[in-house]
């Protein structure tokens, strides 16, 4: 069976992670914002669609800033709580599920869906992803199948914590 990790060191972990994205996409927005209003970005004629480009660009990297913010703040104000055996699949599960005779450990996390954790030992998994969807409510022995990229594939979950 695999190893599990403290879900307090998987939250850190996460937020660290969710917070360096941020920084860069705070950065990304400064200089794309301040592109939009440079001296050299002024319209040299009616075709000229530098600056407002720029805008939109800043536009997009200031709602990326905010769902980050509002991601971060979730991820940091998570409870964390451990589970038994028996128990469903909820929001901060540490799932170990069976896929074809390999063991995979999974974090049912509410943003971050893809990351990689604890060394690449443990991958996030959202509630809103079509994985997470078929996790919730289950529980250790149950069997259930899930569409990803187009192939179904048939999950047993063998533990949870």
């Amino acid at each position: 069976m695999l190893v599990l990790p403290e879900k307090a060191h998987l939250k850190e972990e996460l937020a660290r992670a969710l917070a360096a994205d941020l920084a860069l996409r705070e950065r990304a927005h400064r200089a794309a914002s301040d592109a939009a209003t440079h001296e050299e970005a002024k319209p040299e004629n009616d075709k000229d669609t530098r600056a407002l480009e720029q805008s939109y660009l800043a536009q997009g990297e200031a709602r990326r800033v905010e769902e980050l913010r509002a991601a971060l703040a979730e991820v940091q104000s998570m409870a964390i709580r451990d589970l038994a055996e028996r128990d469903a699949v909820v929001l901060g599960a540490l799932v170990v599920i069976d896929e074809g005779g390999i063991e995979t450990l999974l974090w049912l996390a509410p943003h971050g869906g893809g990351s990689r954790l604890s060394e690449g030992s443990v991958q996030v998994v959202t509630p809103r992803s079509p994985l997470g969807q078929a996790l919730i409510g289950r529980r250790a022995g149950d069997q259930c199948s899930v569409v990803l990229a187009g192939r179904e594939r048939a999950l047993t979950i063998v533990a949870i914590a």
